[in-house]
């Protein structure tokens, strides 16, 4: 595969990892091909690394963001968590 000019870098600060969809991808990499996976050979995995981006992208839609609620307790743990 050739990404020459589809690919563009930016800076994601560490703390907001969730917005990297390069992350997302990876994910649904693993739980759909590697987890539970057993490859006989490095030529076995490059090909079911290969189909797997060739299904995904057959279907590929834009990524929907969503805002998740935080509850007052939810919001009350994480001012805990971040002053220990």
């Amino acid at each position: 595969m050739k990404f020459e000019g589809r690919v563009r870098f930016h800076f994601t600060p560490t703390s907001a990892s969730w917005l990297n969809q390069i992350e997302i991808v990876f994910s649904l990499l693993q739980r759909k091909t590697l987890n539970g996976g057993s490859f006989k050979s490095k030529e076995q995995l490059c090909q079911a690394i290969e189909a797997f981006f060739r299904r995904h992208n057959e279907r590929a839609k834009p990524f929907r963001w969503r805002k998740r609620e935080v509850k007052g307790s939810q919001l009350q743990n994480t001012i805990v968590n971040l002053r220990n």
